[in-house]
């Protein structure tokens, strides 16, 4: 069967063909560059810790070490904290790492992975389709037709796939825009981020507005300030005056040191694309959403669109179309990227607005600040990460349903479990790989090799249930999982999102959750004409 083309050598097209790769599809990446990236250490990316995880499993590399996990957070406002927080395994940092490192990883990792080729210098120009297949052209040096089972348009806000389509981007333009600037100093809060609304040393005007200081490995801070409505000039002079003014009112004194490295100007567009399939070409990351206002951040969104698509093409390339399962990527995808810029639009006129009651009720400063924060550490309306409660594929009337802390559709807790070849590891450890994931609670467990329960209680009949699953699944043991009770049977999809909990073992029940899961049976090529739509 052809290859999955994927349009784009940025870190969302790199994941998707690192994902298929996991799971045995070749992907063709079709890089418009030279096939490298200029390090720009202003041009960073914040991911929430599942997302993060996932980039360490596709690359082998350890991207902690090449990034920051912030120590705390603290919100100011004026010269008084509004809000700190501090960060543990209960509640971990996110990762902030510069875009151009992150990229680089997933070049490399592209590189050793035999089931994926990445053309350089290929900017597309056609696109054509039919029933069976996907056809591409592409213009310069390296000009050829490309044949493909799927395409995948990861080409960014002016995606080339998406115009081909005649697929309309309606949005807001130039929601808010920020000066950035990456630089090397030291300041008094080591390797914690934070929020200063109103600082005190800009007493007047629109200008006044808030900064963003977010720290990078070796000393290196990325900072942001909002700029007032306009189209105001960020000329070198204004950028310099706000670095000094700025590091001179956090320390408290004249202006410290600082090593100037990168600077910038981020325009936040909130957009969102009409359609995300037609037929068997699809559209990921910034070709199908533009998203970024309080720290809500889109690259964290591209990269979940595709760890959603992986295993639904997959599962496709290798047993036919099941154009049910296709259809849920912009189904669930789509309704959580709504979902977030709806909570952005009604947020921004509140925190950013002067004026009016919200002026004068009492608690409103420190409530508009608590949103700021939930929206830039990933956790809220603004910035947790989207469930997909009302998905096509959740099952239905589950008898044997219970309730747990994750919430069916939700990402799951990274729990220890017990692995089939009596290894411990954790959960996310197991995604990704295209196989349904079972995992049965058992308290205690843990203390005795898995040959002494293997073949006791549960675990014979579970096991047989699961062999007789519609699709590949690997059975685990965790000695507990948040708000289960023992003897509770997880299913978890793939992309490590719970499809459900069953109180013990429900054979029937479990079939059932799967089969919704992977959309039904599938079809065959005649039955399946009808997607290329």
């Amino acid at each position: 069967m052809d290859p999955v083309i994927i349009v784009g050598a940025g870190p969302v097209g790199l994941t998707l063909a690192l994902a298929l790769a996991r799971q045995d599809v070749p992907s063709v990446v079709l890089d418009e560059g030279p096939g490298k990236d200029e390090p720009r250490p202003a041009r960073t990316v914040v991911l929430r810790e599942d997302t993060a995880a996932l980039m360490e499993r596709l690359t082998g590399v350890p991207l902690s070490e090449a990034g920051c996990r912030w120590a705390g957070w603290r919100s100011l406002r004026r010269k008084q904290v509004m809000r700190e927080v501090t960060f543990d395994d209960v509640e971990p940092a996110p990762l902030h790492i510069a875009q151009h490192v992150l990229t680089g990883a997933l070049r490399e990792a592209c590189v050793e992975e035999r089931l994926v080729k990445v053309s350089v210098d290929s900017r597309l120009d056609t696109v054509e389709q039919e029933p069976s297949g996907v056809t591409a052209h592409t213009r310069g040096p390296k000009g050829t037709w490309w044949r493909g089972s799927y395409l995948v348009g990861c080409d960014g806000p002016r995606s080339t796939v998406r115009k081909l389509l005649d697929i309309r981007f309606p949005g807001r333009t130039a929601v808010e825009r920020h000066a950035v600037a990456a630089l090397r100093t030291e300041l008094p809060w080591e390797d914690e981020a934070l929020l200063h609304r109103m600082p005190p040393w800009r007493t007047s005007g629109p200008s006044a507005g808030e900064v963003t200081g977010r720290p990078l490995p070796d000393g290196v801070w990325r900072l942001d300030w909002l700029l007032p409505p306009g189209k105001e000039l960020v000329t070198p002079e204004l950028l310099v005056a706000r670095i000094r003014e700025t590091l001179a009112g956090w320390t408290g004194g004249p202006t410290p040191p600082y090593e100037l490295l990168d600077t910038g100007v981020h325009t936040v567009h909130h957009r969102l694309a009409r359609r995300w399939r037609v037929g068997r070409v699809f559209l990921a990351g910034d070709a199908a959403h533009l998203l970024g206002a309080l720290g809500t951040q889109g690259l964290d969104e591209g990269l979940r669109d595709a760890d959603n698509l992986a295993w639904k093409l997959a599962l496709a390339w290798h047993h036919g179309p099941h154009e049910a399962l296709l259809d849920s990527y912009q189904a669930e995808r789509r309704a959580v990227v709504a979902a977030r810029l709806r909570a952005a639009d009604q947020a921004l006129p509140l925190v950013r607005g002067g004026g009016g009651l919200r002026a004068v009720v009492p608690g409103s400063a420190r409530g508009h600040d608590a949103l700021l924060t939930d929206g830039h550490l990933g956790r809220g309306a603004l910035g947790a990460p989207g469930a997909y409660a009302t998905s096509p594929l959740a099952p239905r009337h589950l008898e044997a349903e219970v309730p747990v802390n994750t919430a069916p559709g939700a990402p799951v807790a990274d729990v220890r479990v017990t692995a089939e070849d009596g290894s411990f590891v954790g959960l996310r450890d197991r995604l990704g790989r295209g196989a349904l994931l079972v995992v049965l609670i058992a308290p205690g467990t843990g203390v005795w090799e898995r040959k002494h329960w293997v073949g006791a209680g549960l675990m014979p009949r579970l096991a047989a249930a699961v062999t007789a699953l519609p699709h590949p699944a690997e059975l685990l043991v965790a000695e507990s999982y948040p708000g289960a009770a023992a003897h509770t049977v997880l299913l978890v999809r793939p992309d490590g999102h719970l499809v459900t909990a069953l109180n013990g073992v429900r054979p029937a029940d479990l079939y059932a959750a799967a089969e919704a899961t992977l959309g039904g049976p599938a079809k065959t090529e005649a039955e399946a004409g009808a997607g290329a739509r």
